[in-house]
C-alpha cells in the first residue's frame, strides 16, 4: 500500500487577502484557482520548490468555522516549513513584516524559529539537523 498526505485545509477568513499574504510574503506558489460556486474557490497554495503536500485555503462560512480562524490548533504550532538556508528565510520573514514569536534557536532536530500567518496561526521554520 502506498499513501500520502496531498492537502492540508487552512481555514481563512477571506480568500484573497490569504493569498495575498501566501504569494506576496511568503512567496508561496499559487498552484490552483478554481471557482466552484459564488461562495467558494478551490484554492491550492505550496512553498517555493514544494513538490509534496499543499495548503487549501478554505474560507470559513459559519460561525463554528470562523471561530477557528487563526486558532486551528488551540495555540500550538499548526504548520511546519522546512528550508535548505534558514537564515536567508528567517531574514525573509523580518523583511517582509512577518511576526516572530520566538527567535531562532539551535535545537537537537535543528535551526527553528516561530512565526505567524496573517491570522496568528503559529508556524516553525525548520531547518533539520543533517544527520
Amino acid at each position: 500500500m502506498k499513501q500520502n498526505l496531498a492537502l492540508i485545509a487552512l481555514v481563512v477568513a477571506n480568500y484573497d487577502d490569504a493569498i495575498a499574504f501566501y504569494t506576496g510574503k511568503l512567496h508561496f506558489t499559487l498552484l490552483e484557482d478554481t471557482v466552484l460556486s459564488e461562495t467558494k474557490r478551490w484554492i491550492r497554495i505550496a512553498p517555493p520548490g514544494s513538490t509534496g503536500t499543499c495548503l487549501l485555503l478554505a474560507k470559513a462560512t459559519n460561525e463554528e468555522q470562523k471561530s477557528r480562524v487563526g486558532n486551528q490548533t488551540g495555540g500550538r504550532v499548526f504548520l511546519f516549513l522546512h528550508t535548505d538556508d534558514f537564515y536567508r528565510d528567517y531574514q525573509h520573514l523580518l523583511d517582509n513584516g512577518i511576526r516572530i514569536v520566538r527567535p531562532p534557536s539551535i535545537e537537537p532536530y535543528g535551526t527553528v524559529a516561530v512565526f505567524e500567518d496573517l491570522y496568528g496561526n503559529l508556524w516553525d521554520l525548520i531547518q533539520p539537523e543533517t544527520a
